[in-house]
């Protein structure tokens, strides 16, 4: 796949097909300083267009304008080549038009109305061949450009070549700690690779942006992405985020101070100003405690006895503020502890009335209505066994085939009259369970004769009562 945010096409080998501009992404990222013609891509047409346009050159490297004459036709994302101030002509590719290029100019302080080099015409296949050519070279003439430096015995370092479009001229960016006297250099470089030399001095930063590369962050270098404006940083930015004044973990790439220490400072600052000056140490008559950090968002500091450090004690900053006036009026706070036993004021925001517009008028949802839920009635342990009695008589009914259940049919709601069993003793004894919902008045019949109704009305709902006297009825002697 290629960098990200990268706009050239991917071939069937996962690896970039484009980036024309350095070679197929052969160094740093694809990345650098992207703009968005957002007027572009909407289709958005002016009839008086600014006729000047913004390139971009080895992937935004390096960023000109130009005047973009009617004849050229050259739109943003077209590769150009435009004129060149030694001599000859470059290629680049367009990165912004219309209003925007205005906005840009005014942002880098350039007036519209100076002097500008022209495009002369889009780029066809063979020039972008040709800087393909040109850009597979640099990397080798860098390195064959360090070792001659060296041998001169010169005390500056090579950070990057940059070959013109038509190969006349070469450009090296170097970094230098003082002034170096190059003129015996410029002289091996025009004998060695016969191409007009010019030597350019940056700084650390340019040449981190240039090369490019990603951050302890796991990110692209903002240097190289989007920073174009390089700020001063300094050691007090560390300390008033407590920091630990550790070089190499402050460090960046180009070996100066991060600029991302900049990022967060002015929240910083605004949150220290509710904190001490002078609050290092605090007189007690346990002894002298000293302060050993400071949390500055849960606004907590730490302080310990001077004496004894085995243990931390996490004072909001309105104790600390307590304690300093008790001081200041003369009284001593026995410990750190009755100091963290001052209740510092509530940080909670007090609760405003909501400001809604009148909703009376608007169709608001009816209320949900709930049912309650019936408490379950305790069944007795005759009532238990009854159920677990019908229960199983059920399941057995289910399974049983349909000739073995007597004249049932299907689907039938009554049930013919039983006849009175051959194997039952008269005057026995009837032990079969009672249904506690049906409660007759009178016992009912054991058995029956023919064209007898049942005992519950006819309504057995197809169930045989020789079920309930299965197993417990006396046995058949005859």
């Amino acid at each position: 796949m290629g960098c990200i945010g990268c706009s050239c096409a991917t071939g069937n080998d996962s690896s970039p097909g484009g980036c024309r501009s350095n070679g197929g992404c052969a160094s740093g990222g694809c990345n650098r300083h992207n703009t968005y013609d957002w007027i572009s891509a909407t289709g958005i047409r002016d009839n008086h267009p600014f006729d000047v346009v913004e390139v971009n050159f080895k992937n935004g490297s390096r960023k000109e304008f130009f005047k973009n004459p009617a004849h050229a036709r050259a739109m943003t994302g077209d590769w150009v080549l435009v004129e060149s101030a030694s001599g000859g002509y470059d290629v680049g590719k367009i990165s912004l038009s219309g209003e925007l290029v205005r906005v840009q100019m005014k942002r880098k302080r350039t007036r519209s109305d100076a002097k500008q080099m022209a495009v002369i015409r889009k780029a066809h296949e063979r020039d972008l061949e040709r800087l393909d050519e040109l850009r597979q070279q640099e990397r080798d003439i860098m390195i064959r450009a360090r070792a001659i430096a060296r041998t001169l015995d010169l005390n500056m370092k090579v950070g990057d070549v940059e070959f013109q479009g038509d190969g006349r001229k070469c450009t090296f960016y170097y970094t230098a700690d003082g002034r170096v006297d190059f003129r015996e250099l410029i002289r091996h470089y025009a004998r060695e690779f016969k191409v007009k030399i010019e030597m350019r001095q940056i700084g650390a930063r340019q040449e981190s942006a240039r090369i490019g590369g990603l951050g302890n962050c796991g990110r692209e270098l903002c240097c190289s992405t989007w920073l174009s404006e390089f700020k001063s940083v300094n050691t007090a930015a560390a300390r008033y985020q407590n920091l630990a004044i550790n070089q190499t973990k402050l460090s960046g790439m180009c070996g100066r101070l991060k600029c991302c220490l900049n990022y967060e400072l002015d929240t910083y600052i605004d949150a220290l100003e509710d904190f001490p000056d002078r609050a290092e140490r605090l007189k007690t008559s346990a002894g002298m405690a000293v302060l050993m950090k400071t949390d500055v968002f849960k606004r907590l500091m730490y302080y310990t006895y001077a004496e004894d450090r085995g243990k931390f004690f996490p004072l909001h900053v309105d104790q600390v503020w307590e304690a300093l006036d008790m001081l200041k009026s003369g009284e001593i706070p026995a410990s750190l502890d009755d100091i963290l036993a001052m209740a510092p004021p509530s940080d909670e925001p007090e609760e405003e009335e909501p400001d809604f517009e009148s909703v009376d008028n608007v169709i608001q949802l009816p209320i949900e209505k709930r049912k309650k839920k019936r408490k379950k009635k305790k069944k007795g342990r005759a009532d238990q066994s009854l159920a677990s009695a019908v229960e199983k008589a059920d399941r057995e009914d289910r399974t049983r085939p349909l000739q073995n259940r007597g004249d049932q049919r299907p689907g039938s709601r009554t049930q013919r009259p039983q006849q009175r069993p051959e194997n039952r003793q008269e005057g026995a004894p009837d032990n079969r369970p009672k249904r506690s919902d049906q409660a007759p008045a009178q016992p009912p019949k054991i058995g029956g004769v023919p064209g007898d109704k049942p005992a519950n009305g006819g309504n057995n709902r197809g169930r045989d009562k020789r079920r309930f006297t299965k197993g417990k009825g006396p046995k058949n002697n005859g």
